[in-house]
């Protein structure tokens, strides 16, 4: 530097201008232009060539620094006061309402048909969706020629497991487990190779019925079909009974829902049959007792399986039941 500074004038020059700042921009021009790279101050220590000068100098920058500090936590608070009194929130007043889904139409008719089991006094089953040929076939009296134990129909790990075709394992399940009577429902994802259509999906959700009792008969099985399909569909839709084969039951039906989207005349989703189908059911076959371990002599039971997109699909008159897989919003918004 040509000329040395007076620094006692410098220090009360910069604390001048440190308390004269009115906000937090005024204060950082005012701490570069005292105590920046370029400022006088730091000039001089570039240029120290003695101890005392040094002390000097070193005191006044750190009794500056200690100014500039002191005076921007003043200024915060007076902008924090600032704020508090010209941004008044009325923190009684309610929030922004945020958008709130619902359940996915599946899940409510989920819980519709547990609703109605629960109602008939029956005992609600989620399991496992990985099964064993065993209790997925063989003690439910599948034939060893029967097509559903191709690879074709059946999605298999190994030649000893395969993803659940039906949930009829947990009939099986529920026998070894307790001792009749017994009335229960299983609801739960299943898998098939199926072609996707408008009324079949490789993947679909299953609820089955078991009830196992003495003295029970062809009229209770139907007797509870109808209590639960007035109950999902209202009491203006028709119901049929087909007489139909399922290696697990004897005799076996087929209850059909008349068609609400053609209103019985006939259209693509029906096949233009008027009605659609919902599943099987049928009198427990004796065999499928005696694997268990119960006698058919004494026991009797029916047991019925019917897929939860198929209900929804009828319960809303959906064409297609494609669209409650393909998550569009324009149609799970409307239910």
């Amino acid at each position: 530097m040509t000329d040395t500074p007076d620094w006692n004038a410098y220090e009360a020059e910069a604390a001048a201008a440190a308390q004269a700042a009115a906000s937090s921009d005024d204060l950082e021009e005012a701490r570069v232009r005292f105590l920046g790279r370029k400022s006088d101050i730091a000039l001089g220590l570039r240029e120290v060539r003695d101890r005392e000068t040094g002390m000097l100098l070193n005191g006044v920058r750190t009794r500056l620094e200690e100014t500039f500090d002191t005076r921007a936590a003043r200024l915060a608070d007076d902008e924090l006061d600032r704020r508090l009194r010209d941004e008044i929130v009325d923190v009684t007043l309610p929030g922004d309402e945020l958008p709130l889904g619902h359940l996915h139409p599946i899940t409510q008719i989920r819980r519709m048909v547990e609703d109605a089991f629960l109602g008939l006094g029956y005992e609600v089953r989620d399991d496992r969706e990985v099964e064993t040929v065993e209790y997925n076939f063989d003690k439910l009296a599948f034939l060893p020629t029967h097509s559903a134990r191709s690879p074709r129909d059946t999605f298999f790990f190994d030649p000893n497991h395969v993803l659940r075709t039906e949930t009829s394992p947990s009939q099986i399940h529920i026998m070894e487990e307790k001792e009749p009577p017994l009335y229960m429902v299983s609801i739960g994802r299943v898998y098939r190779r199926d072609a996707i259509t408008a009324t079949r999906y490789p993947i679909f959700h299953q609820f089955e019925g078991l009830a196992v009792d003495r003295g029970l008969t062809l009229a209770d099985l139907k007797g509870t079909l109808l209590h639960v399909m007035r109950a999902l569909y209202g009491p203006e839709r028709k119901v049929r009974f087909r007489t139909h084969y399922f290696p697990f039951t004897e005799p076996s039906i087929e209850p059909d829902v008349s068609c609400g989207i053609c209103l019985g005349s006939g259209c693509r989703t029906c096949k233009y049959s008027g009605w659609i189908e919902m599943g099987g059911a049928g009198m427990v076959d004796p065999t499928v007792l005696a694997n268990v371990g119960l006698d058919p002599e004494e026991w009797s039971g029916f047991a019925f399986g019917c897929g939860l997109e198929r209900t929804a699909q009828l319960r809303h008159d959906i064409p297609d039941i494609r669209a409650l897989w393909e998550g569009d919003l324009r149609v799970l918004r409307q239910f």
